[in-house]
């Protein structure tokens, strides 16, 4: 035992605010696990409606379990105290089911340590009727879920509101065999289970088949809400001790009809949905009884076609403002002087790319003229400080487009600098720079990423560039982090075993020559245009002959608009 880890936990939980966990006993016991700490947890909003939604049943009870922080990891292994629950300090092995929830696929590497510290084998094959079900949910689970193939024993597909119902149906009286479990659950829609999947390749190391057990589905079909207004989404567990900590979180709406060619939440979330507006402030009003500051959540936020009236709805409760994103084209007067009035120093900005030619390609629909405006709204509106984000590394992408980046900025700078003169303060532009990683199930999934050569080539120069321009910096993302997403990204199910060796601390290189794999066969390579991936036993409901005409669309630098029903003609609204 660990005092020390034990008495952490307790004043966490004891600091926590509007949670609900029901008691044990005659209930489906449920360990919801968040592959990072308690910090980067407890301001995921799927995380928290997953809790919510399991501890609003009779028949199910759920408890959390995190990554350790770094020193209590040292405790952890000090001590030999397994992983336990926040709310009871029970261990993963008292549970019926152990499901993970993971939006990010760097994440991927904290699943060892979590595993070992929760006294469970890493990989299915190993596991028996001995130990609890493994289900993994989130954003990775139905973008690829290939990677975790070997280690979960199902995945749910989709939005976890529709599926949880049935699922907990089947979990909650069943009683059968582990295999003949696995087999039941095939049976309902959004369920995937790996291990009933048997994978064949080429000789070059592409799928060559994905051939399910008799009677199971080829394809599981992702499943999602319809109604936004039936499943609400927000910061039902209130504590100051995450990145978010100062505001009540609210989702305001799923997906995105902007159609950005290299965006798979804008693809993995159609139809776009909103909540109507009656509904948001009945939300708002709930998080407001216990912050200040209401942060809108959203892939476009200011897309919201009330989002006038919502602003409004919360100043007149008192409230303040945050929002997750802002579109450049959409940006009014308005929305920033609701952001200014909220205490906002610093709004980001998202123009992607520097060149038109580049913005075409990606289809991100904006010119510089609406650049500029953007700026210039922001900056007459009182808001101090710049963040801009760009993608480097897009396909076909030449030292002219990273001119016009270099000039575009410059003319940001000259615009923000004009206006902060006049309030007698400069303000700092920050450019945030990324490597284009391609996704799955995006127009873009047929792409390889730049090389890392290349890319530390353009970030030298851009780093260089930004240097001269006073009131103006860059910072990068880790290029050895983003080669490390866009190969568990686009990983098949052979990638698994190098999980243990990533965490372990070898590098990408190191760990695939163990393993007799080739990083550059999954990161770099350019897709041919009827190789099987590996995501495609999954189902989105929108056709792949789209995304590859996208794909050609977007190397010709066509733009294609959204269409009026938000799905630009994908397939999902029939």
């Amino acid at each position: 035992m660990s005092r020390k880890l034990i008495e952490k936990a307790r004043k966490r939980f004891e600091a926590e605010t509007g949670g609900r966990t029901n008691p044990w006993g005659g209930r489906l016991a449920v360990a919801l696990v968040y592959p990072n700490t308690y910090h980067h947890a407890m301001s995921n909003l799927g995380f928290l409606t997953v809790h919510h939604l399991l501890n609003s049943r009779e028949d199910s009870l759920c408890e959390r379990f995190f990554l350790p922080d770094p020193e209590d990891l040292e405790e952890h292994r000090k001590t030999g105290y397994p992983l336990f629950s926040l709310e009871s300090g029970r261990f993963l092995e008292d549970f019926d089911v152990v499901a993970f929830s993971i939006p990010f696929e760097n994440d991927y590497l904290n699943l060892p340590e979590i595993f070992e510290l929760g006294r469970l084998p890493l990989f299915a094959s190993q596991r028996d009727d001995r130990y609890p079900l493994l289900l993994c949910g989130g954003v990775c689970a139905f973008l690829n879920p290939e990677p975790l193939a070997e280690i979960m024993d199902a995945f749910a597909v989709g939005e976890a509101e529709q599926i949880l119902p049935a699922l907990l149906g089947t979990l909650g009286g069943f009683e059968g065999t582990r295999e003949e479990l696995l087999q039941a659950l095939t049976e309902q829609p959004g369920l995937y289970v790996p291990s009933l999947y048997q994978v064949s390749y080429h000789p070059e190391g592409t799928v060559a088949a994905m051939t399910p057990e008799p009677g199971v589905p080829g394809r599981v079909r992702r499943q999602w809400v319809a109604d936004l207004d039936a499943a609400p989404s927000r910061s039902f567990i209130q504590t100051e001790a995450t990145e978010f900590g100062d505001m009540a979180l609210t989702e305001v709406s799923r997906g995105c009809s902007r159609g950005c060619r290299f965006c798979a939440a804008g693809y993995l979330y159609l139809p776009p949905r909103e909540r109507s507006l009656a509904n948001l402030t009945g939300q708002v009003e709930a998080g407001l009884c216990s912050r200040e500051k209401v942060g809108l959540v959203g892939a476009a936020v200011s897309d919201y076609h009330e989002i006038a009236a919502l602003n409004e709805a919360i100043r007149e409760r008192g409230g303040k403002i945050s929002v997750s994103s802002l579109r450049i084209d959409s940006l009014s007067a308005e929305e920033v002087a609701a952001l200014a009035g909220s205490g906002h120093r610093t709004v980001a900005l998202a123009p992607e790319a520097g060149s038109q030619r580049m913005r075409d390609l990606i289809n991100k629909g904006i010119d510089e003229a609406q650049i500029l405006r953007a700026v210039a709204l922001l900056a007459a509106g009182g808001i101090i400080n710049l963040k801009l984000y760009f993608l480097i590394g897009l396909p076909g992408e030449s030292d002219e487009d990273l001119d016009e980046l270099l000039e575009l900025t410059a003319r940001i700078r000259e615009a923000w600098l004009a206006e902060g003169k006049k309030r007698g303060r400069l303000g700092t532009i920050t450019l945030s720079v990324n490597p284009f990683i391609p996704k799955p199930f995006t127009p873009l999934q047929w792409s390889g990423m730049d090389t890392e050569k290349s890319l530390e080539k353009k970030m030298r120069r851009i780093r260089s560039a930004i240097a001269r321009m006073p009131n103006t910096e860059v910072i990068f993302e880790s290029l050895r982090a983003a080669v490390l997403q866009a190969f568990l990204s686009r990983g098949d199910r052979r990638i698994a075993e190098a999980l243990p060796l990533l965490a372990a601390g070898k590098n990408l290189k190191a760990a695939c020559r163990e393993l007799g794999l080739d990083p550059a066969f999954y990161v770099t390579r350019e897709r041919g245009e009827d190789e099987l991936f590996p995501w495609e036993v999954i189902d989105q409901g929108f056709a792949r002959d789209y995304l590859y005409q996208e794909y050609l669309r977007g190397l010709e630098g066509k733009f294609t608009p959204r269409c009026s029903a938000g799905c630009r003609r994908c397939g999902v609204c029939g």
